[in-house]
């Protein structure tokens, strides 16, 4: 499966983005889709991550503020992002399990699929 992450950008503490990861090839998207970041510096972490169902797990630095959904029909992943702080500022990356996987993971090493990345930085 390749993913193309977009929707990244430049925004002021409070605003909101979000970001939208599309999948294509032969399989379509994976029943289990993961988002992260990284930035400068520091290692990838986890943001969220969502079953084929909708259910969904989130980091805690996030919880509250941002959202992650999915629209199957369109191979489409989303994370609504709200209330942003200069802290969010990463290389945000979408990721996918396996077809055959549905169960959600927060270990980066779970997912075997990566989008390049789309840069979101917030400004103070």
């Amino acid at each position: 499966v390749q993913l193309q992450a977009s929707g990244g950008g430049t925004v002021q503490t409070g605003d909101s983005l979000r970001l939208s990861c599309t999948a294509s090839g032969r399989t379509g998207i994976s029943p289990v889709m993961g988002w992260f970041r990284q930035a400068p510096g520091k290692e990838r972490e986890f943001v969220a991550a969502i079953a084929w169902s909708g259910s969904s797990t989130y980091a805690e630095f996030v919880k509250g503020r941002f959202t992650i959904s999915r629209d199957n029909a369109k191979n489409t992943v989303y994370l609504q992002m709200n209330s942003l702080k200069p802290e969010d500022t990463a290389v945000y990356h979408c990721a996918a399990r396996a077809q055959s996987v549905t169960v959600i993971r927060r270990d980066i090493r779970a997912y075997g699929s990566w989008g390049q990345g789309t840069q979101v930085t917030v400004s103070s």
